[in-house]
């Protein structure tokens, strides 16, 4: 069954017309869910349920908003940004994560699309999207990687790559990339506990949780993306920290959020890591 679910999936992909439809639908959906995100980073942070209140409400006023103000990025353009009870301003946050996460769920569909990835991994990339949006936003608001969003994330994850892994063996595959993304997570993880402890305050421990996660993704797409994706994580990170310090934002000790970094270098390596690995060791006459 397995075997048939896999090889149904490259052939829907082989279609054109399915590919359209596929990231068409995957772009909404990512939008829909990126509404739902945004109840997340907003609730989550400041101890509010999720689910009770069932539907949003303006801070402000605290007037329910009604469905047809609550669709992803077409209520904020027709309400002009504001409350339609009290015209508190709405940030542009809410269409910017909806826009985010459509788009990273397109990215998705179009990298499975293009092979550049085994396409039973997808679900697992659609669910590290999400969680990807959720995390850099809490952290950058709060300078926080709360356990209640990373611990169930490394859970589901390896849930979601086990089931991968289960059909790309009954493809023809091998377990090795379940022990891979094993060893990778707890390389990676083990490598930022090092960091965390021999540089107090650069590095926390919500950033050593969350490798855990990192590397059990990239780790299962390959040692290229692992490898590519835990150095970009530091070159990015260096790069948005001078640039932040050189425009005054923060100082060298203000304290720089280093999880939206960690994340941004883990998609360089899923969707780049391969083509980068390979060029290096072209260039260093390993190849």
């Amino acid at each position: 069954m397995t075997r048939l679910v896999g090889e149904l999936g490259l052939t829907l992909f082989s279609d054109p017309l399915v590919v359209a439809v596929a990231l068409v639908a995957s772009a909404t959906a990512g939008c829909l869910i990126g509404s739902f995100l945004n109840v997340v980073i907003w609730r989550v942070p400041e101890h509010i349920s999720i689910f009770n209140p069932k539907r949003s409400f303006c801070p402000k006023c605290n007037a329910q908003i009604k469905a047809y103000d609550n669709i992803p990025i077409i209520s904020y353009m027709i309400l002009r940004g504001k409350c339609r009870s009290c015209s508190e301003k709405i940030s542009v946050r809410y269409p910017l994560v909806e826009a985010l996460t459509g788009t990273m769920f397109l990215a998705v569909t179009y990298g499975a699309a293009k092979n550049a990835y085994p396409t039973p991994i997808i679900w697992n990339l659609y669910f590290f999207a999400a969680i990807s949006v959720v995390i850099a936003f809490i952290d950058i608001d709060k300078h926080l990687i709360l356990n209640v969003i990373v611990y169930p994330s490394f859970i589901i994850s390896l849930i979601l790559i086990a089931i991968a892994t289960f059909q790309t063996v009954s493809n023809g595959e091998n377990w090795t990339r379940l022990f891979n993304s094993l060893l990778c997570a707890v390389i990676l993880g083990v490598a930022y506990f090092v960091l965390a402890i021999a540089w107090p305050g650069g590095m926390g421990f919500g950033d050593v949780k969350l490798a855990f996660v990192l590397g059990l993704t990239t780790g299962w797409l390959g040692w290229g993306q692992f490898a590519v994706g835990a150095f970009s994580a530091f070159l990015i990170g260096g790069l948005v920290s001078v640039i932040l310090m050189l425009s005054k934002k923060v100082s060298i000790k203000g304290g720089i959020p280093f999880g939206p970094s960690m994340l941004a270098g883990a998609w360089t390596g899923i969707f780049a890591g391969e083509p980068i690995a390979h060029a290096y060791l072209q260039i260093a006459g390993l190849g």
